[in-house]
């Protein structure tokens, strides 16, 4: 086992879909971690909606050894996801090593996640290694890419490398790089006892939960009596190992490498990122920095059949697991039947839980809208936290709502920053200082988090052909909201899973839609059915479905019209009976419709 002194690690940091797996891929192959031979595409990412979608959803780390000048190095590498829902787990990643490779597409440029991912790793202290990648590209743009990075880094020109992930140019000059300037660990602390800091783990059901971790002090082995230091969890360890990239068995592991550790804990949410596995009699506490994630977006799951609510139960334990950061508190809807509401750390999140749950446990699922929690004053001075148009109270009994707000940076050509500007209206977004990197315009602004939630991501590439980019953080503190509930009533009665809460300016406009699109989903009754939306006890849109209308008399021919009128008769008091009941079963189908 190699010394600290011979130890390097690092981690790469990028924008989504910059590379940042396949310069990985070439770091495998160059150094004979993987085999020509069994070398595949994103070969670090394991999962199928990673391989599909190109991006990587769960960081992965491997153990590399690469000989240089005679001394053998051992070069420890996690590979991050580069979307800003998962920016906890980067900046994890970014604690649990002493140097990064800042990736940058020749293609495109500095992105908005760039600027984001940059500052975490600086405000870490950690050794930055520019590199523009995709140099084999016909679109490269070289000489400008690296002059937006040599402004951003406030670097030459001449240290930034120009790497290809696809061919592996460049790639044994950025490892002699790595070896030169990221700094081999230290230890923190003078007492030696064990230490070391989570930032992955997943779940096996024969050995439970099995945790990736940066050991900082100390040197644990199978047997010992460790503890998580946040849970207060205590465990015997198991098996410790490291990654090449599979899961490697070793006989210790010790300060400064990177590896896992098999706890054989079952139970869900004792493990999270973020946390520190320490000696279960030591007095170490957790490291500096732990917070548990907050969900940010929440959505309720039902299953599309009642019989399938044990499994999807089941399913979602099992993916709590794997992925602490979602919650998921069951619920019942008087039109979807028993379910659960979760909460997620973003859109993209709650896209890959109900993705992973339709793929990996066959589980077919009602999502409702996605909705933030809106804190609720009443007219009698009680704050609660409202996350679905249940809880949220009606408009007599509300005295002040406040939202969750977002600081963003987006990144464009300056050709497209007229219609950025008109978005951004229209989005009730605040417009700060614009300012330049290269031939790029960086737009500061602060916007509520739900109307990033109302396809903003899609306007935005719309209106600026692909070209934009951007990236968030939560504010700590929340603004006030001019928001309304908007109900949607069938038969005169309201239905909970359609209603949602809305910006006031926008309320119209969304009424008209939601009432028009259910017009066109809902089955016609036996009687005139009335759908309607209503807000602050107002019917402000409203569409029938005319009655389905059966003849009676057809079977009749010939005789007496009165049996004709009096057989019409006895429909028209049926139809009156069923309309007077008010009771519409609204069929499964057309709430998936609904809230696709």
């Amino acid at each position: 086992m190699s010394g600290q002194e011979h130890i390097r690690n690092f981690c790469i940091i990028a924008h989504i879909d910059h590379g940042k797996s396949t310069l990985a891929d070439r770091l495998l192959e160059i150094t004979g971690t993987i085999e020509k031979r069994k070398m595949r595409a994103q070969v670090l990412d394991s999962m199928d909606l990673e391989r599909e979608r190109g991006i990587t959803i769960k960081m992965t780390p491997v153990r590399m050894n690469y000989r240089l000048h005679e001394t053998d190095y051992v070069l420890n590498l996690i590979d991050t996801p580069g979307h800003i829902d998962f920016s906890y787990e980067v900046s994890r990643a970014i604690k649990a090593v002493e140097g990064a490779v800042l990736l940058v597409d020749a293609t495109q440029g500095v992105q908005a996640q760039t600027i984001t991912v940059l500052s975490a790793a600086r405000e870490a202290g950690l050794a930055i290694i520019p590199v523009v990648n995709k140099i084999d590209s016909a679109l490269a743009r070289i000489p400008e890419t690296k002059k937006e990075i040599a402004l951003l880094l406030g670097c030459s020109e001449e240290s930034i490398l120009e790497v290809s992930g696809k061919t592996g140019q460049g790639v044994p000059e950025l490892l002699q790089t790595i070896i030169e300037k990221v700094p081999s660990p230290k230890s923190t602390a003078s007492d030696h006892n064990f230490c070391a800091l989570i930032f992955d783990f997943k779940y096996s059901s024969h050995a439970g939960v099995v945790v990736y971790c940066r050991a900082f002090d100390g040197t644990v082995a199978k047997g010992a009596r460790l503890k998580f230091a946040a849970a207060g969890k205590e465990f015997t360890v198991i098996e410790v190992g490291t990654f090449s990239p599979e899961e490697t068995p070793a006989e210790s592991l010790s300060a400064g490498e990177i590896g896992y550790i098999v706890t054989g804990v079952k139970e869900p949410g004792v493990a999270s990122v973020g946390d520190t596995v320490v000696e279960a009699r030591g007095s170490l506490s957790a490291l500096q920095g732990y917070a548990r994630p907050s969900p940010v977006v929440w959505a309720s799951f039902f299953p599309e059949s009642g019989d399938e609510f044990d499994p999807l139960r089941h399913a979602l334990g099992r993916l709590r697991l794997s992925d602490s950061a979602f919650t998921a508190e069951e619920e019942t809807s008087g039109a979807l039947g028993r379910g659960f509401r979760c909460g997620f750390l973003g859109m993209l999140h709650l896209e890959i839980i109900s993705e992973r749950l339709r793929r990996e446990f066959n589980v077919k699922l009602v999502v409702t809208h996605p909705s933030i929690a809106y804190e609720v004053v009443t007219a009698r001075g009680k704050t609660i936290t409202a996350y679905t148009i249940m809880q949220f109270p009606d408009h007599g009994e509300i005295d002040t709502v406040r939202e969750q707000w977002v600081s963003a940076e987006l990144l464009s050509p300056p050709d497209y920053l007229a219609p950025i500007m008109l978005l951004l209206n229209k989005h009730e977004a605040a417009v700060g200082e614009t300012e330049n990197i290269g031939n790029r315009l960086v737009v500061h602004f602060e916007a509520p988090l739900r109307e990033l939630m109302r396809g903003f991501f899609d306007e935005l590439k719309s209106v600026s052909s692909g070209f934009a980019s951007l990236s968030y953080r939560l504010l700590s503190e929340l603004r006030k909201a001019d928001v309304a509930k908007l109900e949607i009533l069938v038969a005169d009665e309201p239905v909970p899973a359609f209603g949602r809460v809305v910006a006031r300016r926008r309320v119209e406009e969304d009424a008209e839609t939601a009432v028009e699109k259910l017009s066109k989903i809902l089955p016609r009754q036996q009687f005139e059915l009335k759908i309607q939306a209503r807000v602050d006890g107002k019917i402000i849109a409203s569409r029938r479905l005319s009655a389905l209308r059966k003849d009676v008399t057809g079977y009749l021919y010939g005789g007496d019209r009165t049996r004709k009128m009096k057989l019409w008769q006895q429909q028209k008091e049926g139809k009156k009976r069923l309309k007077a009941s008010g009771r519409v079963v609204i069929p499964s189908e057309a709430f998936v419709k609904m809230l696709q």
